[in-house]
């Protein structure tokens, strides 16, 4: 009787450390999976704020050239094109930055960088340009810098 007690106790220890074992394995398994997502999440939008933030410099730097060709006897369909495809590029980085990030401060100042820009096409002389270059300049380092703390 003894050996039999002695048997079942074996057997439930041996039982009890596997489920155990298990158990441990799959939490530790969890919380790496969880960590890898994250870090994964992490590069997403450092790559989606960086592409952002250079498609909105291309997309000013264009429309900038395109207020000067049209102040003068150039013909602006070569720079309305490059302004057209650089201003595409930048709403595709702007879609992929909402995709990634939940943040309505940040969505808002995503937003936010594009209303410069459009005052730049609209500028009346070389004064108002520079005061909406400016502005653009300083939507986009606001976004960076709110943008920044979702991967610090």
């Amino acid at each position: 009787m003894d050996s039999l007690v002695t048997s079942a106790v074996a057997v439930g220890g041996t039982l009890a450390g596997a489920s155990l074992t298990y158990l441990f394995g799959w939490l530790t398994a969890r919380r790496a999976e969880a960590v890898a997502r994250r870090e994964q999440l992490r590069r997403d939008r450092i790559a989606a704020y960086t592409s952002f933030a250079g498609a909105i410099t291309d997309l000013r730097q264009a429309v900038i050239t395109l207020w000067f060709t049209h102040q003068g006897d150039a013909d602006p369909a070569s720079a309305q094109t490059e302004a057209d495809r650089r201003g595409a590029t930048a709403d595709h980085a702007r879609f992929t930055v909402r995709l990634l990030t939940e943040d309505p401060a940040v969505l808002h100042l995503v937003d936010e960088t594009f209303a410069p820009i459009t005052a730049i096409a609209e500028a009346p002389d070389l004064a108002a340009l520079k005061e909406h270059e400016a502005r653009s300049q300083t939507a986009l380092d606001t976004f960076i810098q709110a943008a920044g703390r979702h991967v610090r």
